[in-house]
């Protein structure tokens, strides 16, 4: 009798495993659909915080296009204001109805003084070489090789000035060059 009931007892775990199999759970893993909840929330969790970072992302990059827009629209802000008061000083010398040689010498020195002061503030500076100076292509433009008794490749003359913006080469210094001997 013994015998019947230990077979009964070790059929028991097989009938279970028979009747979990008919309804398509695994009998072995109790939890599965615990762990399965718990997966998809932890998905939807990762699915929110992955739009989340999609979305700040499209926000920074439609930021930092807007400051660029802006940064093209208003760049010469700063070099306008400096340069209203030199349009002032010279629609003020054209209202001046008997001008002498000297009054308008006078304003145009005034006007000079403004505009250099307006490239300054603004770091337009000039690229004026010194004859002798040493020829270089990334700031003087020779337009003619002269014979000269100074040192090859050096500046002779000075044709027009050049300018720099920022340390950017906005025109070359047009100068002649010394003929090698």
């Amino acid at each position: 009798m013994q015998d019947q009931e230990n077979q009964e007892v070790s059929n028991q775990p097989e009938a279970e495993a028979a009747d979990a199999a008919a309804q398509g759970a695994p009998a072995n893993e109790p939890g599965l659909e615990e762990q399965l909840s718990a997966t998809e929330a932890k998905l939807a969790e990762m699915h929110d915080a992955f739009m989340r970072a999609k979305a700040e992302a499209d926000n920074i990059r439609r930021r930092a296009q807007e400051d660029v827009s802006k940064a093209h629209k208003f760049a010469i802000e700063s070099f306008a204001e400096a340069m209203v008061p030199v349009r002032d000083s010279l629609e003020m010398a054209l209202k001046v109805e008997a001008p002498t040689v000297e009054s308008i010498k006078e304003g145009v020195e005034m006007t000079l003084k403004q505009l250099t002061a307006a490239f300054e503030k603004n770091r337009l500076l000039e690229v004026m070489p010194q004859p002798g100076d040493k020829l270089d292509p990334n700031k003087h433009q020779a337009v003619a090789v002269v014979p000269s008794d100074q040192e090859a490749n050096t500046v002779v003359t000075v044709l027009q000035k050049g300018y720099t913006i920022a340390d950017r080469l906005l025109r070359p210094a047009i100068v002649t060059a010394a003929a090698p001997k």
